[in-house]
């Protein structure tokens, strides 16, 4: 099925989970002062778009190197997105993939890899060019946009903990675990046909 560019940039900003990602963005600057925030903000959704797009043009050559075929992309990116989602869901019973408090400023990681460009998200954007390379243009726009409402939710970060506070934003994070658990199953189901199609 052919994906439009608003369903692509949606699901985007849905495995970045940008609004779930708060609390832990929180503690990854703790140390940080203040007024060097915006830069490290800056630096990290940076280095997560240049990740994100070199995934998407070179994660072909990558996955020839290993000898990976695309069923099985698609299955460990459907498998890894799975536990993800079920930790959005059900805290603690998925994939954790930072620790809840850093110590001193963040430099790639946690928060450019793996917060933003996670192995999902990296997975995703491997998927998105081989589907369709010809709209490679489309893609990093998607990228992009998904970036900036990250970039934005964390310059934000302070003002949605309290406006929120923790309960929505826990409410807000299952709903997206929801979201993404039918895309996970999906994408697993798919990549498991294409496999056994070939046997």
């Amino acid at each position: 099925m052919k994906q439009s560019f608003l369903s692509v940039t949606i699901l985007l900003i849905l495995i970045t989970d940008p609004l779930g990602n708060i609390p832990l963005f929180i503690a990854s600057l703790k140390n940080v002062p203040q007024a060097r925030r915006p830069l490290v903000i800056l630096r990290e959704c940076l280095i997560a778009f240049l990740v994100l797009v070199g995934f998407l043009f070179f994660g072909e050559v990558f996955l020839s190197a290993l000898g990976l075929s695309d069923d099985i992309l698609r299955i460990s990116g459907g498998v890894i997105l799975f536990l993800i989602a079920l930790n959005m869901i059900f805290p603690g019973t998925g994939g954790k993939l930072v620790e809840d408090e850093i110590e001193g400023e963040p430099f790639i990681v946690p928060v450019a890899i793996p917060l933003i460009a996670g192995p999902s998200a990296i997975t995703y954007v491997m998927l998105l060019m081989k589907s369709d390379p010809s709209r490679s243009l489309e893609w990093v726009g998607a990228i992009f946009i998904a970036i900036l409402v990250t970039m934005a939710s964390f310059f934000m970060s302070d003002k949605l903990k309290e406006w929120l506070g923790p309960r929505a934003l826990s409410a807000i994070e299952r709903l997206m675990g929801l979201v993404l658990t039918a895309i996970a199953i999906e994408m697993l189901l798919d990549g498991l046909s294409q496999y056994l199609g070939r046997q």
